[in-house]
């Protein structure tokens, strides 16, 4: 199997690099993983619940990285089994540029696999491998780079009940006045707040 793709992430290439290698990001952003340990600076266990059309198992593996060159890319190798299920292991490459404030991810993967996980059809595997990577990528995004919080503008003030006065003509009544005035500066004071926390 190979796959690659690119995906571009609203922060900077050094945030980026770090998140990557940040294993409760990843952990949090790899679909079915339940746990991921360090244990060097280049090597990870990882333990990852995935179903492949009927075949579902726990697969236990490990992750090593390789050709560091921080914060523009990596190459990583992993080896995984899953009992009975089936085993899995290929390679892929990581690479990192800035564009502006953002930054452009690149990666490319090649992957083998044995046992019953053979037997299911590549087509059927290269389509879960493709989700799971864009399910990553939207997790991931959502995690370290997620879209400002647009600031919802205050609702509209009830209308103040009418109050008929000798002469024929209209005034607010005071009570609904006093409680629509105190409340009016709590609304906008929030947006205005809200919307200087975006510019910054």
């Amino acid at each position: 199997m190979e796959m690659s793709g690119e995906r571009h992430i609203a922060l900077s290439q050094q945030k980026v690099w770090d998140a990557l290698n940040d294993p409760e990001t990843l952990k949090a952003c790899i679909p079915g993983c339940d746990s991921i340990e360090k244990v060097s600076d280049t090597e990870y266990k990882v333990g990852i619940t995935a179903a492949v059309g009927p075949v579902k198992a726990r697969f236990a593996g490990k992750l090593q990285l390789k050709d560091l060159n921080p914060p523009n890319s990596y190459a990583l190798a992993f080896d995984g089994t899953g009992g009975a299920a089936g085993f899995g292991k290929g390679g892929a490459t990581v690479a990192l540029t800035p564009e502006g404030d953002a930054t452009l991810l690149r990666y490319a993967a090649t992957a083998q696999v044995g046992g019953k996980l053979a037997q299911v059809g590549s087509r059927l595997i290269d389509g879960v491998a493709r989700k799971m990577a864009d399910d990553f990528f939207t997790r991931f995004n959502a995690r370290v780079a997620p879209p400002p919080a647009v600031p919802v503008a205050p609702a509209p003030a009830p209308a103040a009940a009418p109050v008929v006065v000798e002469g024929g003509s209209l005034s607010p009544h005071p009570a609904v006045l006093g409680d629509d005035v105190w409340m009016t500066p709590v609304y906008v004071g929030g947006a205005v707040f809200g919307i200087v926390l975006l510019g910054f």
